[in-house]
């Protein structure tokens, strides 16, 4: 009989490594074991179960919920170092929306990369440093790049140090917060926009509930 459906989602597990060949009459037995259950068991479709496509979307529909909670708060600067800041609890819950949608593509054997709104470069021109500007840049545009205030503040000090501009701390501070507001509503802006074109079309497009 075929295995029963999984129940939670898990990874694709890799094909089995061969395995050296043992006693002849073990060997026979599991053979004629395995030429039996390939011939009974109907081969699975590639990809996940309804089951696990429709408990992952669902999981996509709670956090965008509570992701909308936190951005009608506003931002205050009293937070900044808090670990448990509204912005970096936010940046937590979209790096695990990240983390689902990578998964569904796999289950539904889709491809993660599709031009997205969340692929596109966001380019920094916020100080009159360009030395200070390529370095933030740089580091806003890594992969799942979320940073709070001080990673901004320490971006900044080690452009000043390297490239001998000379600011003064209050200067780096000033800049830190100024680039840390401009730098969090567009990386906010820009994930919005990708959870907005693709949750309904590309997550969906080939999947319908029974």
């Amino acid at each position: 009989a075929a295995p029963p459906p999984a129940t939670a989602p898990s990874p694709p597990q890799p094909p089995a490594s061969p395995q050296p060949p043992a006693a002849s009459s073990s060997s026979a037995s599991s053979s004629s074991s395995s030429s039996s259950s390939s011939s009974s068991a109907p081969a699975r479709p590639p990809g996940g179960s309804k089951r696990q496509i429709r408990y992952l979307e669902n999981l996509l529909r709670v956090y965008m919920g509570e992701i909308r909670r936190l951005q009608e708060r506003e931002l205050d600067l009293a937070e900044l170092d808090s670990e448990d800041s509204t912005y970096l609890q936010e940046s937590r819950l979209k790096r695990k929306m990240m983390r689902i949608f990578e998964r569904l593509c796999q289950l539904k054997q889709c491809s993660s990369l599709t031009g997205r709104v969340i692929e596109q470069r966001i380019p920094y021109r916020g100080t009159r440093y360009p030395e200070v500007n390529r370095r933030i840049e740089r580091f806003i545009n890594r992969p799942e790049a979320f940073p709070d205030y001080t990673d901004i503040l320490k971006v900044i000090q080690k452009a000043s140090a390297r490239h001998s501009l000379g600011l003064a701390r209050r200067q780096m501070e000033s800049m830190a917060q100024d680039a840390f507001r401009e730098v969090g509503n567009r990386l906010q802006e820009r994930r919005h926009l990708d959870l907005v074109y693709n949750f309904g079309s590309h997550l969906t497009d080939q999947y319908r509930p029974g």
